[in-house]
């Protein structure tokens, strides 16, 4: 679409590289091109734009075919106006000078008039081919035949319209149609894929029955090769034990001399060890006999002494004791005291050291009554 500005009532028109610009004023033409630039007042301009670049019109539609089978067409057509002066003379390509947009609808026309012839042409042809040929050749065959049916067509270059190219992408049947074309297809791979199943199961089979005869093949030689081993251990074990028998009677020989040995030397070591414990014992009973003697008569030595010691003390003691006695006795004689109280007191005394002795003394008020009692009369009496 061409970009116009407004200024001061008048337009400027600026188009674009792929757009052909026709511009009539009272009836004369004053710009015809592509990529035109121009002012214009919007009261005496006709304008057209025209596009010359190439357009992709997509087509899909229904054809029967000759057993009477509906098939879809889907098919793209290429085409560009190599005359835009025809094509903006026989098809309203005019634009309003205030907005640049198309009165009218010229590609619309256009799609129309291709869609059709080219409808047209596949229709032909489909209707003379049965459907099994149209879906395995007929794209080829409807690409050929509408290409050429629009290069033959008259109006197309009437119209200024030149189709640059054809491609026709599918040809399908309806779903019901193309499920039952199928299924034949689909049965036969199946039963492919079933024999191939099959075989592949049988090949499973056979190496798994070849595996099982190697593995019976190399049980049967592990068990024949087992009784080899356990013969061969049988025979180990009875010369082992024939080794070890001879070993152990040879040991056992060695250890009774060895035990002989030992017996006799332990023998001789007993009797010289009792030899030598008599000869100390002797020898020890015999010191100590002697030890016992020197004791003996060191102790009675010894007692003697000390008998004499003692008697010795004893005697200077009594010496002492006598003359302590007698000088008591002559002070108490020159004291004037009667010679039985002496006496008396004297034996006091010697009881007093003799007795044993005691902590303590309980004395009743009794005995205590009767005692100073009787030391008062005896205080008068000496009075």
């Amino acid at each position: 679409m061409a970009d116009i500005t407004r200024r001061l009532g008048w337009r400027h028109l600026r188009g674009a590289p792929t757009a052909h610009i026709r511009h009539h004023r009272s009836g004369a033409l004053v710009h015809d091109g592509t990529g035109l630039s121009f002012w214009f007042r919007p009261l005496t301009a006709a304008l057209s734009e025209v596009p010359v670049d190439d357009r992709e019109l997509a087509m899909t539609f229904h054809a029967r075919t000759s057993d009477f089978q509906d098939i879809s067409v889907q098919a793209t057509v290429t085409y560009r106006i190599a005359d835009p002066a025809v094509a903006a003379a026989r098809l309203d390509f005019s634009i309003d000078p205030d907005t640049g947009a198309w009165r009218g609808t010229p590609l619309d026309q256009l799609g129309t008039l291709l869609t059709e012839t080219a409808q047209q042409h596949a229709l032909d042809v489909l209707a003379r081919t049965p459907l099994a040929a149209a879906l395995v050749d007929g794209v080829a065959a409807v690409r050929e035949r509408v290409a050429a049916g629009l290069g033959a067509e008259p109006r197309l270059p009437a119209t200024g319209i030149e189709v640059v190219a054809v491609r026709v992408m599918a040809l399908r049947p309806e779903p019901e149609v193309e499920r039952a074309l199928r299924t034949p297809a689909r049965e036969q791979i199946q039963q492919e894929a079933d024999r191939a199943t099959y075989e592949r199961r049988a090949v499973a089979v056979e190496r798994e029955r070849a595996i099982a005869e190697n593995e019976l093949a190399s049980r049967i030689e592990l068990a024949r090769r087992e009784e080899q081993l356990v013969e061969q251990r049988g025979t180990n074990a009875r010369r082992e034990a024939e080794e070890q028998a001879a070993a152990d009677a040879v040991r056992a020989e060695a250890e009774a001399a060895r035990s002989v040995k030992l017996a006799e030397a332990e023998a001789a070591r007993s009797v010289t060890l009792a030899e030598a414990e008599a000869t100390r014992s002797v020898g020890l009973a015999e010191a100590e006999a002697t030890r016992t003697l020197k004791l003996a008569e060191a102790e009675a030595a010894r007692s003697r002494q000390l008998a004499r010691a003692e008697a010795e003390a004893a005697r200077e003691v009594g010496e002492a004791r006598a003359q302590a006695q007698a000088a008591w006795l002559r002070v108490h004689t020159e004291a004037g005291v009667d010679g039985t109280t002496t006496l008396r007191a004297l034996t006091a005394t010697r009881l007093a050291e003799n007795l044993p002795r005691i902590d303590s003394v309980t004395v009743s008020p009794d005995v205590l009554t009767g005692l100073l009692a009787k030391l008062g009369g005896d205080a008068e009496g000496a009075r």
